[in-house]
């Protein structure tokens, strides 16, 4: 994978280190993760469920997710991490979840799908995990269709207060699993900004103590 062919590139060792961290986490990520993330799940799937279509979840591990979402929508998933998607695979085998189209190892940074593939991208706990978030909020933005969404389940950083005192707690566990922990809110509207066909239709602290938040943000129809 290396960019110039021969030594791999600083984003390119990055990356690898994020997936062997999640690698690592792939035999035990739902029962330790699985009710912490449960209410931004939730969220973020309903948010997701309320265009429908064909929908794109970027960073879906172990596919803990896939289960929630309505038959009627057609689900494609991919991780960086192929033990991840192995979990994934046999609860999608094992539930027999038929609306799962595809599930594959793939940079969220480099997504091998068409301009305008899917009509929602959703991506939780992902953006603040990644070499290059920009890089791969281009990515949602470009599979989106005109007037699609991309769906973020995120953490937004806080510098004091009981979030503060708790972020510096918990920040052993979340550097392991290669999360920024500075990562603010205006780097998310500062793409906002700058970035063309695109606008924020929603922000909310998700429960408990709002130490992470749902974003919805949606492409321009004439994008």
């Amino acid at each position: 994978m290396a960019g110039n062919g021969v030594l791999p590139t600083v984003d390119e060792m990055r990356t690898e280190g994020v997936a062997k961290a999640y690698d690592r986490w792939a035999p035990i990520y739902d029962l330790v993760f699985g009710k912490v993330f449960a209410r931004g799940r939730s969220a973020a799937i309903e948010a997701a469920e309320r265009v429908g279509g064909r929908i794109l979840e970027v960073g879906v591990g172990t596919g803990i997710s896939l289960p929630q979402y309505s038959p009627r929508s057609r689900l494609v998933g991919v991780d960086l991490s192929a033990p991840m998607l192995e979990k994934a695979r046999e609860r999608v085998a094992r539930m027999g979840l038929r609306n799962v189209e595809q599930l594959d190892v793939m940079d969220a940074e480099h997504l091998a799908f068409a301009d305008e593939s899917f009509d929602v991208v959703v991506a939780q706990y992902v953006v603040t995990a990644v070499p290059n978030p920009e890089a791969a909020l281009d990515e949602f933005l470009r599979v989106a269709r005109p007037g699609g969404e991309i769906v973020i389940t995120t953490r937004i950083g806080a510098d004091k207060g009981l979030r503060g005192a708790i972020e510096s707690l918990l920040s052993p566990v979340v550097n392991r699993l290669g999360w920024r922990t500075e990562f603010s809110w205006q780097r998310y509207q500062d793409w906002v900004d700058r970035t063309a066909g695109v606008s924020v239709i929603e922000r909310r602290p998700l429960p408990p103590l709002g130490h992470f938040s749902l974003i919805r943000l949606r492409k321009s129809d004439a994008a």
